[in-house]
């Protein structure tokens, strides 16, 4: 089976890995795309569950063997990226791939995927609001939290680039309004 693919992007804080979560749950016939990452595992993820941890070595080496679909250095010597071949694995079992990933990533999965695939960008009702669901999880110290208030306020730039635009005031009405969209989506011909 060649499947559909979803994209869920957005900023830090803005909800998209709590929408995630919830897609999972439904009867969606969806299955998550585990992404790489050179960054360190906090201390409550799971390797392989929440992300591939792979040392900078070895994902620069499987960026030359163009083992990516696609790959971005997301902060100095922290890289990101989607393997191929969890898109292939998500497909032999008949299910759509369901995405998590930074802006810039979900723009160029949208692009190889056109229009079997459906991007959506998850967006909170305030900059205010961003802020301060940042600073209320309490894994950052203030150098990364000053970075990752940048670079949402960068992300937020690209949001008319998506198919759709969620604002996530309510994060149940949210999760609803992604599980719909999706539906419609995957439902048509």
């Amino acid at each position: 089976m060649k499947g559909k693919v979803i994209i869920i992007s957005a900023p830090s804080g803005a909800g998209k890995t709590s929408i995630v979560r919830h897609l999972l749950t439904t009867q969606l016939p969806l299955a998550f795309s585990v992404s790489a990452t050179s960054r360190p595992k906090r201390d409550y993820e799971i390797d392989g569950k929440d992300y591939y941890f792979i040392p900078i070595s070895e994902f620069k080496q499987r960026i030359e063997n163009g083992d990516f679909l696609e790959w971005e250095e997301v902060y100095k010597d922290q890289f990101y990226g989607s393997l191929k071949c969890e898109i292939e694995r998500i497909w032999s079992i008949g299910k759509h791939v369901l995405f998590d990933v930074d802006v810039v990533g979900a723009l160029n999965i949208k692009k190889t995927y056109g229009d079997d695939a459906l991007s959506i960008f998850i967006k909170p009702p305030h900059k205010e609001t961003l802020k301060e669901r940042l600073y209320c999880r309490g894994t950052e110290d203030e150098q990364s939290l000053e970075k990752r208030i940048a670079k949402a306020e960068y992300e937020l730039s690209f949001e008319n680039q998506f198919d759709c635009i969620i604002v996530n005031d309510s994060l149940a009405t949210a999760q609803e309004e992604a599980a719909e969209k999706i539906s419609q989506f995957i439902n048509q011909s």
